[in-house]
């Protein structure tokens, strides 16, 4: 799928929209991005025609596959973007699909995807790049395939950090929305005695149980497909869950039949102008808020229910 935007500030949040639906990864062509690095002498504007580097409109690419998912992921795209449009009081934002080869898409973007040391300890590492782990690293083997989640993105990367503080040895961790399994994993690696990861998207549910398997972690991980919550099988010490503002919102209630005792409830993947929003549903249901982190206009949040 295509969209064609005259808004940059709208972006990150029609990436992250394409990144919950099941997209494998967006790309974005900015012109004005080129521009500003142009302009600063950063690159050589003499490389870019005028004509590009004047253009103000955005093309954001992201990839769903055909399944028997598709209508129903659509549907949800075209109100997804509505909403922004209403939001941001914007014009309309042009949606073109074509079929491409799954592979293609799958393959292209590997090479930009390199070994990162993104926590205190975590490093995540493609399964096709070699790394020898320093000192008490923890390194997570990964193939996202189609699956969201390679630590790159900043409401990753705030998780991985925030999971690095709160993990205890033993501890129960469910995780929703798991994408590529990636904070599952770390989890087990951080030393929780079970870990139970959940997606609805049956992309994100192969590739999870694929990079499962790749750090010999069937033992401690499980996944299965579910609609949030719907599929856990019991409470556990942490609720982790990078996904969305407006599921964040509609998942907190939810939270609480699976949360017993002083535990936590970590949500990420909030577009910095919704915080509010989620701290307010938090407020509602009686979530202590324990901390909030913030970076690239994205938000985490660690909140306490006492139940």
């Amino acid at each position: 799928m295509k969209l064609v935007v005259d808004n940059q500030a709208c972006i990150d949040g029609i990436a992250n929209i394409f990144n919950e639906l099941g997209s494998g990864g967006v790309v974005i062509d900015d012109p004005q991005l080129i521009a500003s690095y142009a302009h600063r002498g950063e690159w050589d504007d003499h490389e870019f025609s005028e004509e590009l580097l004047a253009k103000t409109e955005v093309v954001i690419k992201g990839y769903l596959p055909k399944d028997e998912f598709l209508l129903g992921k659509l549907e949800e795209l075209k109100q997804e973007l509505n909403q922004v449009q209403k939001r941001m009081d914007m014009g309309e934002i042009a949606l073109s699909i074509v079929d491409v080869k799954e592979e293609d898409w799958a393959n292209s973007w590997k090479v930009y995807f390199k070994p990162e040391k993104i926590g205190k300890k975590t490093v995540v590492k493609p399964t096709w790049e070699d790394y020898t782990a320093k000192d008490d690293e923890l390194v997570i083997e990964i193939d996202p395939g189609m699956a969201f989640g390679t630590g790159n993105h900043a409401t990753t990367a705030l998780c991985i950090n925030l999971l690095e503080d709160y993990v205890q040895k033993g501890m129960k961790i469910l995780d929703v929305g798991t994408g590529s399994g990636i904070l599952a994993i770390q989890a087990a690696l951080l030393g929780a005695d079970n870990v139970e990861a959940m997606d609805y998207d049956t992309v994100a549910v192969q590739a999870a149980k694929e990079n499962i398997a790749l750090n010999q972690l069937i033992s401690k991980v499980s996944i299965v497909r579910s609609d949030l919550l719907q599929e856990a099988r019991e409470a556990g010490d942490i609720i982790v869950a990078n996904i969305v503002a407006d599921i964040i919102i509609r998942l907190t209630p939810e939270t609480i039949r699976y949360l017993k005792g002083p535990k936590l409830f970590i949500s990420s993947g909030i577009i910095d102008t919704r915080k509010d929003d989620v701290l307010k549903t938090l407020a509602q249901f009686n979530f202590k808020i324990m901390e909030i982190r913030e970076s690239a206009g994205w938000v985490a949040i660690v909140a306490s229910y006492g139940g």
